[in-house]
Order: structure tokens, then sequence, then C-alpha cells
């Protein structure tokens, strides 16, 4: 994991990299091969963009689905668990790592944000900050899960929803921000 560089002394904030030059070729590599290789492939082609993705150090389990038209960061700090869809137009903006759990679903153009900056430092210095998702999460179409979230097992969060806290296993949440809105309970037979 690349940590960001000083914003006072790379000048961050007036044009400055955030990160270093390693980096920064490794995501031009990165972006030009998903275009290339993967963002014009029709969805039933998720095992190649599957391996495209541990080619660059995604850690996915079995039977991931991540289709063509997703955002990524930078896949080395993503982890998926087995049976995860990210759907369509997704933006996992993973400065900073994005863990998702096995069997949920991130649904189209949801956000997740793993970084922020600090607003008391007149250089305004990046900071990254992890986001988990457990098991059987679900976040909605064009939800938002803030800097640092942790989403418990079972946890869902509404269309639209905007998270910035961290959400209870087995619990709905909804609104901007999100608030709990009702807890949620699997129908008997499903494990």
């Amino acid at each position: 994991m690349a940590r960001p560089l000083d914003a006072r002394q790379a000048r961050s904030r007036t044009g400055g990299p955030s990160f270093p030059l390693g980096n920064r070729l490794i995501r031009v590599l990165w972006q030009a091969s998903w275009l290339i290789l993967a963002r014009w492939t029709p969805p039933p082609l998720h095992r190649w963009r599957g391996l495209l993705l541990r080619l660059f150090g995604a850690r996915l389990g079995r039977g991931c689905r991540v289709h063509a038209s997703v955002r990524i960061w930078l896949p080395s700090q993503l982890e998926l668990g087995d049976d995860v869809l990210i759907g369509p137009e997704v933006v996992l903006y993973n400065q900073g790592h994005i863990a998702i759990g096995s069997d949920s679903v991130i649904s189209q153009r949801a956000h997740l944000c793993a970084s922020t900056h600090d607003i008391e430092d007149p250089d305004f210095q990046l900071l990254l900050r992890p986001i988990a998702l457990g098991r059987r999460c679900w976040v909605a179409a064009e939800a938002f899960v803030g800097p640092g979230v942790t989403m418990g097992d079972g946890a869902v969060l509404g269309a639209r929803g905007a998270l910035f806290t961290d959400a209870d296993s087995w619990t709905v949440y909804r609104g901007n921000p999100a608030t709990e809105f009702k807890p949620r309970a699997l129908r008997a037979g499903v494990a």
C-alpha cells in the first residue's frame, strides 16, 4: 500500500502529486489496461475481468462479478469475498483499502470512497480511511459509503443514501445522512 506524500512538501493542494511516482505509474498502466482489455467487454465476461483485477493485485473470492463500467482506483487496494457483485458504473475510490464480504451486492452507480482530507491542515493532507463491508451487505443504487465506514454483516444502505458512520449488522439505513430505518431479517430457510 502506497502512503500519501506529505502535502506540505509535495504541494498537493496546489496541483502537486498526492502519491509517489511508482504509484502513479501503476495506476496509469492499470487504467489503460482496463480501458483496452475490459471496459468494452460484455456482461458475461466476469471471469476475464476478475483475472485482470487479480493481475493488478486485487484479492477476489470465487464467483465474483465485476461489471465492465466499474471504476476502480487501484486493484491492489481491493478485496472481495466469494460471490460479490459490483454493479454497473460503481466507483470504488480505494486510495485506502476497500474490503467487501462474501455475498454482498454493490448496486449501479454506488460510490465507495476510502479517503478524505485533514480539513484542519492548511495543506489539506490526504488521509486514507479503509472501508469494510461484512457478509451479505447491500449498497443500493447511487448510494455513497464514506471514508472509514464499517458495515456489519447483513447491513443495507438504501438507494441514494449517504453513510458516514458505521452501520450495525442486519440493519437497514436510508437518507442523507443515513439513519437507521428498520432491522433486516432474512426469511426462514436462507443461510
